[in-house]
């Protein structure tokens, strides 16, 4: 209706733009026609070769009057008594060069008249008259195409928007009848894209995309609840089972030992509620963030090499010895001497750490990264806990820079993980018993530590991979390499 409304004064205004505009041209000519009579005849009467009657173009109606306003010369069968203007009519027109419409039957002439006067040099005045007639029946013609065709053509207009815009309109029905089955089956599910290449099409796309996102996200959350309920099941039903057999046979219970497994299995559920509120955040906060100074989150900046020594002190009695490595470009050589609680030495040739570290951008002997101290700790253990559990004799941790990039590397001689299972190991609750063996349930933890790892350094806007540390070894090996931008 908008649209139509708006087509109807369009239309409306280019039809009177277009009367107007004739009507001025058509009269216009008409004036100059007049004007041209009269000036021929002027040129006469200055030439002293007027002749009686006077001649003039057909259509063209010719009067001279002298100075006393008596008619002394006309053209063919003009009246002789009756001026066409008053002698002071006349006498404005030459003087401004006007054009007055006059009506011809009060003067026995047809129609309508355009009538002008000049003056000529000896103080006559000649009026000069045309029928306006032709015109006027012209205009007419064109008045009644318009109020005939202006409707006509409302109408076929109105018709084309209105086909336009229902084929418009078509494909977003179609994608609101199925967002609608969507928000019935809350089931997410593809919606119709249209064939046509236009702005529908790309916000159905759009729409499909967002859908897929929910629905990957969807599937994701049904698998978290799933692996959590199952993961909570375990320490619950153990917990439950001791305090059964306590309140059954009090008095031959071990209240001792009770404690312990009860506290152990609390603090296993304490570790699964820590690891998912954490995993949440970083999810909440990789949802949110939109430029990638976000991206990095708070915290400022962080030193690699020092962050290394402070986690690896935390070491001393790991099943298995945990080596500190950094490359000359993010520390000095520390000697590993005998009041050492961990061996802290420079990195060389060989030496299972970063890559093809860049010694020219150490800046003071640091390795400077963006990130939160807490975080990144955090990061660095759960790195260090896994290695620790799957090693088979020994644990490297290596820092070095990358052009702009920090990297921190851990490696252990354990049995590896297949090439094609090593980013499965970042899914949450992932279990991989088949590749790398597990002492026990107390030991194997609920699968969250890797997915911390990759949330974190994404959160500062890094990455985490997996590689095998050394492919021809038996057992390979395994290296956890994580980047992030250097501060």
């Amino acid at each position: 209706m908008t649209a139509a409304l708006g087509l109807l004064v369009a239309i409306v205004a280019a039809d009177l733009l277009l009367f107007t505009a004739l009507r001025i041209s058509l009269t216009r000519s008409v004036d100059d026609t007049a004007k041209q009579g009269a000036a021929g005849v002027v040129a006469l009467i200055n030439a002293n070769r007027l002749p009686s009657p006077v001649p003039v173009a057909p259509d063209v109606t010719i009067q001279v009057l002298d100075p006393d306003g008596q008619i002394t010369d006309v053209s063919p069968d003009t009246d002789r008594l009756v001026p066409l203007l008053t002698p002071a009519q006349a006498a404005a027109s030459a003087r401004t060069g006007g054009v007055v419409p006059l009506n011809g039957p009060a003067y026995g002439l047809p129609s309508l008249l355009r009538v002008t006067a000049m003056r000529a040099a000896n103080g006559q005045l000649v009026i000069a008259a045309v029928p306006y007639g032709s015109v006027s029946g012209s205009l007419s013609v064109v008045a009644k195409a318009l109020a005939f065709g202006t409707p006509l053509l409302f109408v076929l207009f109105t018709g084309g928007i209105w086909l336009a815009v229902g084929s418009t309109l078509r494909p977003i029905a179609l994608l609101r009848r199925g967002a609608a089955r969507v928000t019935g089956t809350g089931v997410p599910s593809n919606l119709p894209v249209p064939e046509a290449r236009d702005e529908v099409r790309s916000l159905a796309l759009t729409l499909n995309d967002m859908l897929s996102r929910l629905a990957a996200a969807q599937q994701r959350q049904r698998a978290l609840v799933s692996d959590t309920a199952h993961e909570l099941r375990s320490p619950i039903a153990s917990i439950r089972a001791q305090l059964e057999v306590a309140l059954d046979h009090p008095s031959g219970q071990d209240w001792a030992s009770t404690a312990r497994d009860v506290h152990a299995d609390v603090l296993r559920l304490a570790r699964l509620a820590e690891d998912l509120l954490l995993l949440a955040r970083l999810d909440e906060r990789a949802g949110t963030a939109g430029t990638g100074a976000a991206r990095r989150g708070p915290g400022g900046t962080v030193d690699l090499a020092e962050l290394m020594e402070s986690v690896v002190a935390r070491y001393p009695a790991a099943r298995v010895p945990v080596v500190a490595r950094s490359t000359a470009a993010c520390v000095p050589v520390v000697a590993a001497g005998p009041a050492a609680r961990v061996p802290v030495v420079a990195a060389g040739p060989g030496d299972p750490g970063p890559a093809d570290a860049d010694a020219a951008t150490a800046a003071g002997g640091t390795c400077l990264v963006a990130g939160d101290r807490d975080a990144l700790d955090r990061l660095l253990v759960n790195l260090i806990d896994n290695a620790v559990r799957y090693a088979k004799s020994r644990v490297t941790v290596a820092v070095g820079r990358e052009g702009m990039w920090g990297v921190l590397a851990v490696t252990d001689d354990g049995p590896g993980v297949p090439a094609d299972r090593l980013e499965r190991a970042f899914d949450r609750f992932a279990r991989l018993d088949d590749a790398r063996s597990r002492e026990g349930d107390e030991g194997g933890g609920a699968g969250l530590g890797l997915a911390i790892v990759r949330a974190t350094a994404q959160a500062y806007g890094g990455t985490a991979h997996l590689e095998v540390a050394v492919p021809a070894a038996d057992p390979p090996g395994l290296r956890a390499v994580v980047r992030l931008p250097a501060a």
